[in-house]
């Protein structure tokens, strides 16, 4: 396996800005996933680095990337257009780098809801869409969910969720979300906070991002190709 430093070129109103990025290529692919990082990191966040390490030794390609906001030093996510944008300019590139496979866009919390965004609006075709702590709603407003887009996802889903991640409290209100969805499933991991962090079990971020790969991949797998 080996990691390869690249840019991709998005598209903006404002002109075209290079992401960061790094492409992890085993040697024979079976798949090839873009993965989105969180609000508040970029694609070098631990977790990340963890769950695209383990996603390469299963045998997947993996490209994680930045948002434009993250290349422009900003901490806050800019608009949403942006970041559907980047998701089109990346599986268009992951498609180019890993060719005849099925794509597949995953993201942790933010990056996830970007990647469903720009499903939900044709920008993006992959073979799946994996969330790894979707933001349901802001924590503590559950009168603000972000679910009106979902049931317009016409390629499978699967929801990936701590049972303490606040994000996704009351647990009925994703569990309805995800109902609604055309093909859809939601995974819970017992006692997992909003980055899969476990009460009474101290594990840096990048196991808790490898972990979490069999039951991704076990999903993946039993996808049309």
């Amino acid at each position: 396996m080996t990691d390869r430093e690249l840019t991709v070129s998005v598209a903006l109103p404002r002109g075209v800005v290079e992401v960061a990025a790094v492409l992890g290529m085993p040697a024979d692919p079976w798949a090839a996933v873009a993965l989105a990082h969180g609000a508040g990191a970029g694609h070098t966040h631990p977790f990340l680095v963890g769950f695209a390490g383990a996603l390469q030794a299963a045998g997947a390609a993996v490209l994680r990337f930045d948002f434009p906001y993250v290349a422009a030093g900003r901490r806050m996510p800019g608009p949403a257009a942006h970041a559907v944008a980047t998701w089109a300019a990346v599986a268009a590139r992951l498609r180019g780098e890993a060719p005849g496979v099925p794509l597949f866009a995953a993201g942790k919390s933010y990056g996830g809801r970007m990647a469903s965004m720009a499903a939900a609006e044709g920008a993006i075709d992959p073979a799946g869409l994996v969330y790894l702590g979707y933001p349901l709603h802001p924590p503590g407003r559950p009168d603000r969910p972000r679910v009106e887009h979902l049931p317009a996802i016409t390629g499978p889903q699967l929801f990936v969720e701590g049972t303490n991640d606040p994000f996704v409290d009351p647990h009925e209100q994703l569990e309805e979300a995800v109902a609604s969805c055309r093909d859809a499933t939601l995974v819970w991991v017992a006692g997992g906070g909003h980055s899969f962090e476990v009460a009474g079990r101290k594990r840096p971020p990048a196991q808790i991002g490898a972990e979490l790969v069999p039951t991704v991949v076990d999903w993946m797998r039993q996808q049309p190709a």
